[in-house]
């Protein structure tokens, strides 16, 4: 298991959405989202490589990975480091994906 570490704009991304969900639908409906998204996080620290490789191949992004936010249209992106898991943003499907990672491309 390699531990995964957020990027700041990463946990920003988070506690965004999160609010964004309180404000929508109230604490349980905030709770049950935080609760996926840790839960989604803790699947690519324990199988990293699961994650599809198919956002950063449309983003011009190499090796970015995805993983999405169980019943919620959110994916966590990371990249595989040797001793770690480097996890850049928590986006949400209808985000301008290509134009949030252009900062990532090499």
């Amino acid at each position: 298991m390699r531990p995964a570490i957020l990027r700041p704009q990463a946990e920003v991304d988070l506690l965004d959405a999160t609010r964004w969900y309180l404000t929508q639908g109230g604490e349980s409906l905030a709770a049950r989202f935080f609760d996926s998204a840790r839960a989604a996080y803790a699947v690519i620290e324990r199988q990293p490589a699961i994650g599809s490789p198919r956002l950063g191949l449309l983003a011009g992004v190499d090796g970015l990975r995805s993983w999405p936010v169980t019943s919620f249209p959110h994916r966590w992106c990371y990249f595989e480091r040797h001793d770690h898991l480097d996890v850049v943003r928590l986006l949400g499907e209808r985000q301008d994906v290509a134009a949030i990672l252009a900062d990532l491309r090499d």
